[in-house]
């Protein structure tokens, strides 16, 4: 076997470890689809219709936002630190606030305790997202 044939086969055959890390673009894009969840789940937190929400509703959506922001949180592309921080600051509001709440709160009572702080949350991934220059 020629050495240009040894060597083309021991490149490809070393692709496959090199395509399993993430190249920094394509952090940032996995980033940007895990934002733009997180804002979604904010969004439908946050749109709750205080006078007919359950609690379970509540429940569900807070739970939505509070894993949306671990996937974020474990991103691993490199983001303006201040947006990264708004973000983090507004997603503990948001926890702080339904840590908060009494056992025995209602649906209607979350959801307008809830409202502000997921509002909050929405505009700073927004402005993140701004920043990022994702898609969309």
């Amino acid at each position: 076997m020629s050495a240009a044939v040894a060597l083309l086969l021991s490149v490809g055959a070393a692709a496959p470890a090199f395509a399993a890390d993430p190249s920094p673009s394509a952090a940032a894009a996995q980033l940007c689809t895990d934002l733009n969840k997180l804002r979604s789940d904010a969004t439908a937190l946050s749109g709750l219709n205080p006078a007919s929400a359950t609690k379970d509703q509540v429940k569900k959506a807070y739970n939505d936002v509070k894993e949306g922001w671990e996937t974020v949180g474990k991103s691993t592309a490199a983001w303006n630190a201040a947006q990264k921080e708004a973000v983090k600051s507004a997603a503990d509001g948001l926890k702080k606030t339904w840590d908060g709440l009494p056992d025995n709160t209602t649906g209607t009572e979350a959801a307008t305790k809830l409202k502000p702080q997921a509002q909050l949350l929405d505009s700073a991934v927004k402005s993140a997202r701004t920043g990022l220059k994702c898609p969309g």
